[in-house]
C-alpha cells in the first residue's frame, strides 16, 4: 500500500538557543517558524524541527560500525535529492564545517547504496544528509 508522505515532527534539546539558530537557520538556511525564549521552530527540509532548551539533555551518541564508520546511533536527518545534497555537501566544505562522516558514499555496489554525510549541531546532536541514485534502495534489504 502506498503512503503519501507528510512532514515529520522531531523536536531535539539544545544548550544554546542562539548557537542552534546561527547553525539550523544561518548555516543550513531552514526557516523560521514560531519561537519563544525557550524554544526555535524551522522548516527543516519540509519538516517541522524544534529546537527545545534543555542543557541537561544534551550528551554526544555512542556509536555503531556502519560500513566501516563509526556512525552515531541516535541521529536524525534527511533523505536529499543528489544535486541538493552535493550542493549543501559543497556549501559544508565551504564553511569549513567539522564532518563527523566525510561526504562519501556508502555500501557501494550493494543494496542500498547511498550518499551520506553526518556533522553534529552546537549541542551534539548527530546529522545525517543522505541521497540515493534509486530512491526505491531506501529500505533495500
Amino acid at each position: 500500500m502506498a503512503v503519501a508522505l507528510r512532514p515529520f515532527h522531531l523536536a531535539i534539546p539544545v544548550d544554546d538557543l542562539s548557537a542552534a539558530d546561527v547553525f539550523y537557520h544561518g548555516i543550513l538556511a531552514c526557516s523560521h517558524g514560531r519561537r519563544s525564549d525557550r524554544w526555535i521552530d524551522y522548516n527543516f527540509f519540509g519538516h517541522q524541527l524544534v529546537v527545545h532548551l534543555s542543557p541537561e539533555d544534551c550528551a554526544r551518541a555512542q556509536t555503531n560500525q556502519v560500513d566501516g564508520k563509526a556512525v552515531p546511533a541516535r541521529h536524525f536527518g534527511v533523505v536529499l535529492k543528489k544535486t541538493d545534497w552535493a550542493a549543501l555537501a559543497a556549501k559544508l566544505t565551504d564553511a569549513g564545517a567539522a564532518f563527523l562522516i566525510e561526504p562519501g558514499i556508502r555500501f557501494e555496489g550493494d543494496p542500498g547504496e547511498q550518499g551520506t554525510f553526518f556533522l553534529l549541531d552546537p549541542a551534539g546532536n548527530a546529522l545525517e544528509f543522505k541521497y540515493f541514485d534509486d530512491l526505491e534502495q531506501l529500505f533495500a534489504a
